[in-house]
């Protein structure tokens, strides 16, 4: 079973452009979210006795007008031309964020900028358009394969380079995206769900290992050898020799017996708890101390409510007392009074629900809605695997930080520092949110190039 979407091969070029052939409604949908994030940027830069403390909400306007105008670059060219340069564009990429590593400038601990003072772009947030397009490129060129464990492999690796060079800055939050646009894309490209549901899990099993001797250390109130046992770093190496054992077993009883169904599973199964007890030993000396703490809070922020989960209660605080209609515009009192961090980048959503309530975060969640399911029937109307592959690895990467940003403002997701698409402050990722849209209507516009034969 796949999830691949038919494409004739056999398709000829027609030549059928019009005006109906633009998605206006993606358009309008951004700008109003690109206006809506001015505001509010304004709004989180206002005192409570009217002092504006910083010029960022007039960078924004700025930069969403260069924005625009990369749009209109991008939509005028055809989108195939990107997958004809799709290595030279992704290896650019790699290129700026190796640069970023080693010559980037520091902000709050992490090397993300390139950039001189103030001026700066963030080459993490430009790499996910650019891996989006080799991974679409690649999955289009080995379509007959895409059944194969080799090639989601290999689709794999194009991720996993930018993902460890961003993982080094470090930056998770960023990095984390790339995997669910990696899952979407193999899928729709057609590779087996047995083979994407197997990456899925190791994944999350990853994170659980990670989490559980931290969570017993902080929030575990039972029996005082229980939590010795899962804090003791031996428990990893416990689950890996089991899960070894197991997998030895079943491949053993899987090529020598007859029951190869059961034995498969029981391989399956044990191989996924062996490579995240892997991933969990070398992730806990990768990630820093506060980034596994982000984890633990998202499940109990009030074991260190003036610290770790100060975040957590300042934002769910801001959201709950917006209300039905919300205070009204610049009468926020958390962000007025600076009680919530980020304010203006990760945490504007908080902003957004406290002064304009319910009701205003409906027509964010409205305008988002549209964005994300017309880039999904885009994908499905697409006539070419590539511009299928393009267009679902775009909505995934909007839909994500829709989804993260907006519930880790409300508690429902783990603090990563995901900045909210067309809203948040930011030049790079306004306009990677930007450029990702204008692909998205690019092969929109140009879906009837391809007409099936009679």
């Amino acid at each position: 079973m796949s999830g691949t979407l038919g494409h004739n091969p056999g398709e000829s070029k027609v030549n059928v452009k019009t005006n109906l052939n633009f998605d206006f409604l993606i358009l309008i949908s951004v700008i109003s979210l690109v206006f809506i994030g001015v505001c509010f940027i304004y709004s989180s830069n206002i005192t409570s006795d009217g002092t504006i403390l910083s010029n960022e909400y007039t960078k924004q306007i700025v930069w969403a007008l260069i924005g625009l105008v990369l749009m209109a670059a991008i939509i005028m060219f055809d989108y195939k031309t990107f997958e004809t340069f799709a290595i030279y564009i992704y290896l650019v990429s790699i290129v700026l964020l190796v640069i970023t590593l080693l010559f980037g400038n520091v902000v709050n601990g992490s090397r993300r900028w390139l950039g001189i003072m103030e001026f700066g772009i963030q080459p993490s947030e430009f790499a996910k358009i650019t891996t989006i397009i080799l991974l679409g490129a690649f999955y289009a060129k080995n379509s007959n394969a895409m059944t194969r464990i080799t090639t989601l492999l290999k689709g794999f690796l194009i991720i996993l380079f930018p993902v460890v060079l961003i993982v080094l800055q470090p930056d998770m939050g960023t990095a984390l995206v790339y995997f669910p646009i990696f899952l979407v894309m193999s899928f729709t490209a057609g590779a087996k769900v047995r083979h994407v549901m197997y990456i899925a899990l190791v994944g999350i099993l990853t994170m659980v290992l990670i989490v559980i001797p931290v969570w017993f250390r902080h929030i575990y109130s039972g029996s005082e050898a229980v939590i010795n046992f899962f804090v003791d770093s031996r428990f990893y190496y416990i689950i890996l020799i089991s899960g070894l054992a197991i997998m030895a077993i079943s491949l053993f009883a899987y090529f020598f017996t007859k029951k190869g169904f059961y034995y498969y599973y029981f391989t399956y199964f044990s191989s996924i708890i062996v490579i995240s007890t892997i991933g969990a030993i070398i992730g806990k000396m990768v990630l820093k101390s506060y980034q596994i703490m982000r984890l633990v809070i998202f499940l109990d922020p009030n074991i260190d409510p003036r610290g770790a989960g100060w975040h957590f209660i300042q934002s769910i605080t801001a959201v709950g007392s917006g209300g039905i209609f919300g205070k009204g515009f610049l009468n926020g009192t958390q962000s007025n009074l600076r009680f919530l961090p980020q304010q203006s980048t990760d945490f504007i959503f908080s902003i957004i629900a406290e002064e304009i309530g319910f009701m205003g975060c409906l027509l964010v969640f409205f305008l988002f809605l549209i964005i994300i399911v017309r880039g999904y029937m885009i994908a499905i109307a697409a006539k070419d695997l590539f511009g299928t592959n393009l267009a679902s690895g775009i909505s995934t990467m909007i839909l994500f930080h829709f989804m993260v940003n907006i519930g880790m403002t409300i508690g429902i997701m783990p603090i990563t520092g995901i900045p909210l698409f067309f809203i948040s402050y930011g030049g790079s990722s306004l306009w990677t949110a930007m450029i990702g849209v204008a692909l998205l209507i690019n092969v929109y516009y140009r879906r009837y190039r391809f007409s099936l034969n009679a």
